[in-house]
């Protein structure tokens, strides 16, 4: 009989109460709180005593917290919060969620140890949360720095300053008691279309992975968890975000894996997730290839995966290879998913049931329930489960991780040219700067507020001091407004605001309607459903009637935009006819308006395919000010002795790009700068790549800045002037034209050519390209030994000089190609890169270290072999400048 039910004697002693008593409390405290015991047992301890109940809510997570809501709704516990992020609708985490910019790290601090407190002390388990959040290059909160975006990151070809940024960005999400960041995205970046190359590592898998493995050490250094994404690629055909790839193994052994398997057995990261695309026709969420056998089978992994924000209800509604959401949750956590994640509380009845009527294994279960609490139980969370106050506030005024945001933008920048070493700027009185660029420090996707943003005009002005005369003009825009939806101000139906819609179940607006209500304005997306239940999502048409009414009189241009399949009259005269499905249009025509009348509208649309896109649009009240903005900043031309241009594009999830050049009228701009006959530094914003064929060869120098960071106005200004000299390099090829794409640096011989009978295959810029304001000589290229062993080194030596008249860095890039074997290689490889800092006439001797790794591949039977034979080794500058090769021997 256990001890705390013996029954004590009348005769017993006072002291003998007391001591059974401390006895019975000793032994009734649960395992799973002794921090002396072994977290396995812990583990099993706790998940012991959990209910159906209690172990579903380990196993999702959401942004919000505790503020306005009953706290009830938490009495079964949650895996984790994204404290004070509220969800907007759309893309992935972080892109769709806002944030409460008003708290800053001492708030969020106090705010996640009272969300702690009430987990931990009124819950029957007492079992912590895990407080996530976004920190792709900086922690997405206020006050907390902005480094460079990802690609700019991996443009310095350096990971010791990857892993200093990184560890900074661990210590302020630290203080603020933040332990999880769903970062970095280690996805190939295969295709330059793609909206979200900015937040990878580029087109490499060693790069990626070298730069993924530096992020991810410094965050679980300090026992914070990293969760490397979109497992396993999350750009398919032409470029497009999300799309479904089939990959055969292969492929995503050599290229795709990677810099995953290097996260986690390397860099130890202790989650991972899902990417919201099929791979080979299963979700990603619930291939139970990717998830089981390959993540947690074969690399071994003891983490979380968790889904990428609303994916697994996504095989429901974008696959179409679940029943519903019951099911979606069936498939998933029996296929390896361990973690929802979605973006609302409510959501939760979407997928709870699984859980509870037997659809999912109970080992699979347990298994996800004991990988999320053995990570609580690592991260100490039990035992110290809130964060420093103090030390939080004392952040606040933290200022030190500036001089790195700075130094981390200037390794960034590559210069692509400098016609006539234009620079660094000498003798330079009066700059010119135009572009929007140059006044909005952009910081990228998946960003905060930044510490202090310095703009680039700011940071010229401030270097330049009073001997140098800075003038901005905008001269260009970015995306210009050309028209709008016409607002319901207009509208009318009847007494009410807006048209008077007409919904029918065919496609010939015949018959009587299925229903019928007043649209306020016509500006419509019907993708995932269609406008009703009552209706079809693939066959059903429209028909809206109502007044328009102009508040000035004007001719206005004014029309549709959107899926073909629609019509407008005005007056009950036929203005736009686009009735046969074919593809997506922007038609307007002019309008002569008088404001005294009122204009019968009548729009017809059709939807045959479930895909639907409608606007009713004009140009009214969106002044064309591109042709005075261009003027006055040709006028201000006449005066500098040199012109920036800052251009950048329009990029980010779920915006990617079929054409490459800069929008708007940005490069017409250049062409007008370029007209002056004043130098014309070209500066690149953005973090792909871009096309350049209007205007490259009249500019005198382009420096691609990417998106720079907070401290990135003080960068370019240092860069400019030559108080540093850039040394970046590309991690992604940029093409001549989007007709070579996808287009990159290692690909497998193609047995012919790969030019097209139009156009070069070769590219406008090669990966690993980067110029420097010096000169740099490679020579005397030694092998330690000619032949080895297929398990030995080989040291690879060389000499660099600086031959120039500047300080400055060096990228040294190591290539291998193996020139003959059983299954057709890549032309070339990167398999290693050193930023090397010389000072002008500096002679520096070094070398790689060639390891076997650096030689195995997989033969026809996916087995990893070193192959005997020759191996041409290749060191320099780039992909495309490799001046030193010699050829090693495997016998």
């Amino acid at each position: 009989m256990p001890v705390f039910f013996v029954m004590l004697s009348h005769a017993a002693s006072a002291n003998d109460t007391v001591n059974v008593a401390v006895k019975k409390n000793r032994i009734a405290a649960p395992l799973y709180k002794n921090p002396a015991a072994a977290i396995e047992k812990r583990v099993a301890d706790l998940l012991s005593r959990m209910t159906p109940e209690e172990k579903f809510w380990q196993l999702f997570m959401i942004p919000g917290d505790l503020d306005g809501v009953d706290k009830n709704r938490y009495k079964n516990g949650i895996f984790g919060l994204q404290v004070s992020a509220v969800s907007q609708g759309g893309g992935g985490a972080g892109q769709m969620l806002s944030y409460n910019t008003q708290e800053n790290a001492y708030t969020l601090a106090k705010k996640i140890n009272a969300i702690q407190q009430y987990f931990v002390k009124e819950t029957r388990l007492g079992i912590p949360i895990i407080a996530f959040d976004e920190a792709l290059h900086g922690l997405v909160r206020q006050g907390a720095t902005a480094f460079p975006q990802s690609i700019g990151l991996a443009a310095s070809f350096n990971t010791a300053l990857m892993g200093q940024v990184a560890g900074t960005i661990a210590q302020e999400t630290k203080v603020r008691g933040i332990r999880d960041i769903l970062t970095p995205v280690i996805n190939i970046a295969a295709d330059v279309r793609w909206g979200r190359t900015e937040e990878t590592y580029g087109e490499d898998p060693f790069l990626s992975a070298q730069m993924g493995l530096a992020f991810v050490s410094a965050f679980e250094n300090q026992n914070i968890i990293t969760t490397p994404k979109h497992f396993v690629a999350n750009v398919g055909d032409g470029g497009r975000d999300s799309y479904p790839i089939h990959y055969n193994d292969r492929l995503m052994e050599e290229i795709y894996l990677p810099p995953f398997k290097t996260a986690i057995q390397q860099g130890k990261s202790r989650s991972l997730m899902t990417a919201y695309n099929t791979v080979n026709g299963t979700p990603a969420t619930s291939n139970e290839y990717l998830l089981t056998q390959k993540l947690k089978n074969e690399w071994g992994f003891k983490g979380f995966v968790i889904s990428d924000a609303g994916a697994v209800g996504g095989a429901n509604v974008l696959h179409y290879t679940a029943s519903g959401y019951a099911d979606a949750t069936r498939q998933a956590i029996t296929a390896g998913l361990d973690v929802i994640f979605q973006t609302d509380y409510a959501h939760y009845k979407l997928f709870i049931t699984p859980f509870l009527d037997g659809s999912i294994p109970q080992k699979r279960i347990d298994d996800a329930v004991s990988r999320v609490l053995r990570a609580k139980f690592e991260l100490g969370l039990f035992e110290k489960p809130y964060v420093s106050e103090e030390e939080a506030q004392k952040a606040l005024n933290d200022q030190s991780h500036k001089a790195i945001a700075k130094q981390a933008a200037l390794q960034s920048f590559v210069l692509l040219k400098n016609e006539k070493s234009v620079l660094p700027l000498k003798n330079v009185k009066n700059i010119l700067v135009v572009g929007e660029d140059a006044i909005e420090a952009r910081l990228g996707g998946y960003s905060g507020t930044g510490n202090g943003k310095i703009n680039i005009v700011d940071g010229l002005k401030k270097r330049g001091g009073e001997h140098v005369n800075v003038t901005y003009s905008k001269g260009s825009s970015r995306n210009p407004v050309l028209y709008v939806p016409v607002n319901k101000e207009f509208l009318k139906a009847d007494t009410a605001q807006g048209l008077f819609g007409e919904y029918f179940d065919n496609l010939t607006l015949s018959g009587k309607p299925v229903f019928q209500r007043t649209d306020q304005n016509i500006d419509f997306l019907w993708t995932l459903s269609s406008p009703d239940k009552r209706l079809a999502k693939d066959q059903y048409a429209v028909r809206w009637k109502g007044d328009l009414k102009v508040p000035e009189s004007g001719t206005y241009q004014i029309g549709l935009e959107g899926n073909d399949g629609y019509r407008l009259y005005l007056d009950d005269q036929l203005l736009i006819d686009q009735w046969e499905k074919r593809s997506y249009h922007t038609q307007l025509v002019p309008f002569s308006f008088d404001q005294t009348k009122k204009y019968a509208v009548r729009i017809e649309f059709k939807e045959t395919k479930g895909n639907a896109h409608l606007k009713f649009i004009w140009n009214y009240g969106t002044p064309d000010h591109q042709a005075k903005e261009l003027a006055d900043a040709v006028k201000l031309a006449e005066k500098a002795d040199v012109i920036v241009v800052a251009a950048g594009i329009k990029e980010g999830e779920f915006q990617d790009r079929a054409m490459l050049n800069l929008p708007g009228n940005q490069e017409q701009l250049i062409q007008a700068m370029e007209k002056s006959g004043k130098p014309v530094v070209v500066l690149l914003v953005g973090g792909s790549a871009i096309t350049m064929d209007s205007w490259f060869n009249q500019a005198a120098a382009v420096l691609n800045i990417w998106y720079p960071g907070e401290e990135g106005g003080h960068a370019v200004a240092e860069t400019l002037f030559g108080d540093y000299n850039p040394a970046g390099r590309l991690p992604v090829t940029y093409p001549v034209h989007e007709s070579q794409l996808p287009l990159v640096y290692n690909h497998k011989p193609t047995g012919r050519g790969d030019d097209y009978n139009n156009l070069s295959g070769e590219p406008l810029f090669p990966f690993g390209f980067g110029l420097s304001y010096t000169k740099f000589e490679y020579k005397d290229l030694k092998l330690s030994k000619k032949e080895i062993a297929g398990t030995e080194s080989v040291k690879a030596s060389f000499t660099l000089q600086n031959t120039g008249n500047y300080d400055g860095d060096e990228v040294v890039q190591l290539y291998i190609r193996d020139m003959l074997s059983s299954v057709a290689r890549p032309v070339l490889e990167l398999k290693g890169f050193q930023r090397v800092r010389l000072k002008a006439g500096e002679t520096k001797q070094l070398s790689f270290a060639i390891t076997p790794d650096m030689l195995k591949m997989l033969d026809a039977r996916m087995k990893t072999v070193t192959e005997p034979g020759d191996f041409r080794i290749m060191i320099g500058s780039s992909s495309k400048e490799l001046v030193l090769k010699d050829t090693l021997t495997v016998k």
